[in-house]
């Protein structure tokens, strides 16, 4: 009979170590690719990148006998892009030891504010580097997004297209509109398919809203789970209109100590940010601009490297 028992225990064991070990696998490693990135129709007419056919004839329209204005000539730095549709200037700051990278991005059209998914798959464990996915796109500026794909539940909306409705419940998203402009919504108050149906062009589900109306959201001792208090972080915000902040702040170094989610919110508030949001953060946040990686990607600060993710939000034309 102790034999039996002794026996029974021992299989009991392994089956839960086989069991814990599954779930663990399917959580955060087996690949599940659901459905390849469906298009929809345009927030407007289908964006083209500029040409120099194009450029002649808007400089045409805004002209009256006077010398043709370039309106679409690409002037780039290493901090700065400007077309006749995109402008993009990067700064860093040094806010309580830490490096924070601001991109300020104006837009003539929230055509160029997007998104895409790794490996342009929406799935479970697929992912890719931030600049590998922005590079795919030919992105201009890009930040990683809401890594949807480490989670279960939690809405997923990309370019109109509805790709999960189960809700987080009490999770606070970030609805980006078919106009550009900006809300955050509770998945406990209203549905998925109700925000798709009331023009939500993208949907990110990460957290928490850092500023509403220009006002601080979170509190000192407001975080993500259980992160430290001090972390790498990225975020999103708009000032006005089609007028952006993509922020990455560098931590977990000797160099760049990282930001509490409240001297995140305060930083950006400093900036005129109306509403922001902070996206995935710690060892994901990473920043590419002109495909070059602006920050210092790391997970625990032994060393510096971007990890994969699932998705990014970007400014550019698209593939």
């Amino acid at each position: 009979m102790h034999i039996k028992k002794h026996l029974f225990g021992i299989l009991f064991g392994v089956a839960l170590f086989g069991f814990t070990a599954y779930l663990l696998l399917d959580t955060f490693v087996i690949v599940r690719k659901y459905a390849a990135a469906q298009t929809t129709v345009s927030r407007f007419e289908t964006a083209a990148e500029p040409t120099e056919t194009d450029a002649v004839a808007i400089a045409d329209s805004l002209t009256v006998e006077s010398e043709p204005v370039e309106a679409a000539v690409v002037v780039s730095t290493d901090t700065s892009y400007q077309d006749g549709n995109i402008s993009v200037t990067l700064t860093d700051y040094r806010i309580l030891d830490t490096t924070v990278h601001v991109a300020d991005v104006q837009l003539s059209s929230a055509e160029y504010l997007r998104t895409a998914l790794a490996e342009n798959t929406y799935g479970r464990n697929v992912t890719q580097k931030t600049s590998t996915i922005a590079s795919s796109v030919n992105a201009i500026l890009a930040i990683n997004g809401d890594y949807y794909g480490a989670q279960r539940s939690g809405y997923v909306i990309r370019s109109g297209v509805l790709y999960r409705s189960s809700a987080s419940s009490g999770a606070e998203d970030l609805v980006i509109w078919r106009d550009g402009s900006f809300s955050i919504v509770n998945e406990s108050e209203v549905s998925a398919e109700a925000l798709l149906e009331q023009g939500a062009w993208d949907v990110l589900s990460f957290g928490p809203a850092l500023l509403e109306d220009g006002a601080i959201a979170v509190t000192e001792s407001d975080e993500v789970g259980k992160a430290m208090a001090s972390n790498p972080r990225t975020a999103i915000g708009v000032i006005d209109g089609l007028h952006y902040v993509f922020v990455v702040c560098d931590g977990r170094t000797d160099e760049s100590a990282g930001l509490s989610l409240y001297e995140l919110a305060s930083f950006m508030q400093s900036l005129g940010v109306e509403t922001a949001y902070n996206l995935d953060g710690g060892g994901s946040s990473s920043m590419v601009f002109l495909g070059n990686v602006v920050n210092v990607p790391t997970t625990n600060g032994n060393n510096s490297r971007e990890r994969s993710v699932s998705d990014i939000v970007y400014i550019g034309y698209g593939a």
